[in-house]
């Protein structure tokens, strides 16, 4: 078993990634962070028990174990952001969402650092994620890459005001066909949850490099508000109620895209 992500193969065309799930942190990582740091507020909270119920879709499933502030998994490996201009984190961040800083002074990872992490963390994921779109694509003869992600709703220091519940990327359009992003639209706009495409989030690394609609492969983000399904502070406590009911709505969206997929058997 892998200590960077756990990893369950499905037969379907569809692929869930979640890459900032995980909580590990090596021992001698974590002791080098702030008080803030190991708090861990930036991690994408309780994302797979979310979407547990797709496994009943036979989906395959790739799960990050590490922290994001270990290793960011969906950021550009070169260190270019994703969101020029804009606040956002980096491959190894040093600082959390709201600007305090990650790491005790002295402690900030250098680039020696940096690239062992990539070496140890980053590139086996992405091997891995890389590897089952090749088996999925060769099985069907497309992919469909959907990269499950949560954040606090209310964060000043990324975006002004209150983010809406569900906010799918697609990389302005270029990383699946127009009609997959109409499909998961069409549910959104139905739904009773504020909803944006390519708004705040436009999808990160995973959506922009691995969506090649052209060669087969469709991808999309999904970045949820956390209000709509948990408390959005320590000790992050699910709540039941919320949950279910976004399940409800997030079981119809993945409804839309089994029967889109269907259509391209």
């Amino acid at each position: 078993m892998s200590e960077v992500f756990s990893l369950q193969e499905g037969s379907s065309p569809l692929i869930l990634s979640f890459p900032h799930s995980g909580t590990d942190i090596p021992e001698a990582i974590a002791k080098k962070l702030t008080a803030e740091g190991q708090g861990l507020i930036d991690t994408d909270w309780h994302v797979p028990r979310l979407y547990e119920f797709t496994r009943d879709l036979d989906v395959t499933w790739l799960e990050a174990r590490t922290s994001r502030y270990v290793i960011d998994l969906n950021r550009d490996p070169s260190g270019t952001s994703l969101y020029p201009g804009q606040s956002t984190t980096g491959l190894c961040p040093t600082q959390t969402f709201d600007g305090a800083l990650l790491w005790q002074d002295g402690c900030e990872p250098n680039a020696q650092e940096v690239a062992r992490r990539t070496q140890q963390y980053f590139a086996p994921f992405h091997e891995e994620l890389t590897a089952q779109i090749a088996r999925v694509k060769a099985r069907h003869g497309f992919a469909v890459l959907y990269d499950c992600h949560s954040i606090r709703g209310t964060i000043p220091h990324l975006f002004e005001g209150d983010l809406p519940v569900l906010n799918l990327g697609t990389n302005q359009g270029r990383s699946c066909v127009g009609d997959f992003q109409q499909a998961i639209g069409a549910v959104m706009q139905n739904g009773p949850y504020s909803h944006v495409i390519n708004g705040r989030f436009r999808g990160g690394w995973i959506t922009r490099h691995y969506g090649r609609p052209d060669e087969g492969v469709h991808t999309v983000q999904m970045e949820i508000a956390q209000h709509a399904y948990m408390e959005e502070t320590p000790p992050w406590y699910w709540c039941g109620d919320r949950a279910t009911a976004l399940q409800s709505m997030l079981k119809d969206i993945f409804a839309a895209i089994m029967q889109w997929s269907a259509t391209k058997a």
